[in-house]
Order: structure tokens, then sequence, then C-alpha cells
């Protein structure tokens, strides 16, 4: 099985709710005509208009669309034959401390790496980006800092919205200059990384000047190389 993760900086549905470009880029990685997606809102509490935008982006039309609900939890529901089922997952943006924590305690963790193994997509922007890389930059606590708790189906550290809020890029590389996390990449608002196994692949875009690195010590130096990211536009 191939195994897909696409991690997005900043967009989709719910940054971006007139431009497709990035999630169209996954439902195409199905190629199915109408792929089953399943949406899991933990980072922001399964908050009621995230999923009615959610709803709203991938009609009947587009896709077969659910959502694991963890804040309230529906009786009888079989969450790992659920996700196990899917074509797609996509993780939210919002609290990435707090959605690992219940992930954990759920057992979510290890039924989205067996997903993952099995060739569902993984997906998601923000938190829902954070949550595959080893560690990353997250606002969960209030002050950005270092987060080394990430589920690690991919290696080293991962920062979005790059260029969205003036304090991630800094943060991000004196994080890196103090070995406080190890090197990873960035994406800016708009921008995702496509990893095939725990390589790589591509990086992409929603917006003609939004960008993807590749950021890492070198040299007792921090050092920032623009991967070139595909205008899918």
């Amino acid at each position: 099985m191939i195994q897909q993760i696409v991690g997005m900086g900043g967009g989709g549905f719910s940054m971006e709710p007139e431009n497709r470009l990035l999630d169209d880029y996954i439902l195409r990685l199905t190629k199915r005509r109408r792929p089953k997606i399943c949406f899991l809102a933990t980072a922001c509490g399964d908050q009621q208009s995230d999923l009615d935008e959610f709803y709203r982006a991938f009609p009947k039309k587009r896709a077969t669309a659910s959502h694991l609900p963890l804040f309230f939890r529906y009786r009888n529901f079989d969450m790992t034959e659920h996700l196990l089922n899917q074509n797609v997952i996509y993780v939210g943006g919002g609290n990435t401390a707090n959605m690992l924590a219940i992930w954990r305690l759920h057992g979510v963790d290890q039924i989205l790496r067996r997903a993952w193994k099995s060739g569902v997509i993984l997906c998601g922007l923000s938190a829902g980006m954070n949550c595959w890389f080893e560690s990353c930059v997250t606002d969960s606590f209030g002050e950005l800092r270092a987060l080394n708790d990430g589920l690690g189906f991919l290696p080293g550290s991962v920062c979005p919205h790059y260029d969205g809020q003036k304090d991630r890029r800094p943060t991000y590389r004196r994080l890196i200059a103090t070995k406080k996390l190890p090197a990873g990449y960035a994406a800016d608002d708009g921008a995702g990384l496509h990893f095939i196994g725990r390589k790589l692949y591509k990086a992409i875009s929603s917006r003609r000047n939004a960008k993807a690195y590749r950021v890492e010590r070198f040299k007792g130096k921090v050092v920032e190389k623009n991967i070139g990211a595909t205008f899918l536009g």
C-alpha cells in the first residue's frame, strides 16, 4: 500500500472556502469519483461551525463525507471500522496538544497509524499538519513554543502559517538554532507538503506566492531552502 500524507501550512476549505485547489488535489489522489472523507475536528473541540464548513465544502456530488465525534460520542459507533474504511482522513486546525492528548486517550492515534499503513490518505492544516510529525511549533499553550510530542509518522519538525503569522518564522528558526527542535519543514498559508512514505514527494500551493521550505542547521547557522511549490491553478 502507498502511504501518503498531505500537510498544509494553511488553506483548504476552512481558510480558503472559495479556493478548492488544495482540497481537490487531495481528492484526486484517491482516484475515486466520490471518495469517502472523514473530518477530525478534535483540535477545535468538534465545534459545530467547523463541521458545518466541512459538510458545505464536501457535498454529496463531490465526496461521501463524515466526521469522527470525540466530544460527543454516538452509541454503537465503531471508530476503527469507520476510519479504516475511509479514502481520506482530514484533520482540522486548532489546539495541537489537546488534540493529541484526546486522540491517545481514545486510541485514535493507533487507528490513524493503521489507516496510514493501509493506504488511507491522511491530510490536514495547521494542527492537522503538525500532528503527523515528531515535533512542531505550536500556540497550544499561548505563546509559540516547541512541542516534541507528535505522532511521528513523519520525521523531524514542521511549522505551519510560516508567512501568515509574523512570529512563526523567527520562532521556528530560533528553536532549530537552539536545538529545541530538529530540522524540518515550513509551509506558508496556501502551501502544502505531499509525502509518500516518510519522504517528501513534492510541495504544492493554492496561491502563486505561497512557498514551502526545508529548514535546518548547517555549520552552526539556520539555513532555509525554498523547496519550490508547484502552483495548482
